[in-house]
């Protein structure tokens, strides 16, 4: 038997892990359902953090208390401030960052958040009375109640994954879709459509030739994204990038 919560997050991607961190420091019951306890907050595609705009957002977010920055700095391999040569408004914070420690350090500081429960299941549907979400049904047929439900699935709703010319269900490769839960928000007038996100392809450094690209070295001034006391890496101690050109 489930015990009824303040807070059910269907999803823990990072806007999950964010909104279950949120809601549980503002003394919420919550609740974190995930179809895979090993993927929380795993970088799917590209293994940075902020950038141009969605640094401000990490620092945003940071600011009100959220964990995004936190993690990016425990977790970054180079740090670079982007856009220096305009005014300060304008420069982007950008972390190059250790996806494996990104989300372990990620779902440690969700374990050592008071009030925030994890349970691994498929949500295939929410629980509505009275106009109002009240709960979910897992893949499992187990009911879960609450008083609100946050759904933070991304591109597991309904995914499907292009390869070429080959095209298959799944939020990401050799991980099935999250299924369900957007069959009935279009039966209540929600309307459905689809993004497109591209991941690029992976190599193994020991094959590349490194003489014929172009180093990019990381800021020798450490700012970080976080505003409190987070440790950050040495400047000594980052991993150069490297530019091709086609």
């Amino acid at each position: 038997m489930f015990p009824e919560y303040d807070v059910i997050v269907v999803g823990a991607g990072h806007a999950g892990c964010e909104a279950a961190a949120a809601a549980a420091n503002m003394g919420s019951k919550v609740l974190l359902i995930t179809m895979n306890m090993q993927t929380i907050a795993q970088m799917s595609c590209n293994p940075a953090m902020g950038g141009i705009a969605k640094g401000q957002i990490v620092r945003e977010i940071d600011a009100m208390g959220g964990y995004s920055g936190i993690v990016s700095d425990l977790s970054t391999i180079q740090f670079r401030m982007l856009n220096r040569s305009k005014g300060p408004a304008m420069w982007s914070p950008r972390t190059q960052n250790d996806r494996m420690l990104f989300a372990a350090t990620w779902r440690e500081m969700l374990e050592k958040t008071p009030n925030v429960d994890f349970y691994q299941d498929m949500v295939r549907s929410i629980i509505i009375k009275g106009n109002k979400a009240c709960g979910v049904v897992t893949g499992l047929g187990h009911e879960v109640r609450s008083k609100s439900v946050v759904v933070t699935s991304g591109t597991f709703l309904n995914g499907i994954i292009h390869i070429g010319e080959k095209q298959f269900g799944g939020g990401r490769v050799a991980e099935k879709a999250a299924t369900g839960i957007t069959e009935q928000l279009v039966e209540y007038g929600f309307e459905s459509d689809r993004l497109k996100t591209g991941t690029p392809p992976r190599v193994d450094g020991r094959s590349l030739d490194y003489s014929k690209m172009e180093e990019q070295k990381g800021d020798g001034e450490i700012v970080g994204f976080s505003y409190t006391n987070t440790p950050r890496i040495k400047p000594e101690a980052q991993r150069s990038c490297w530019i091709t050109y086609t």
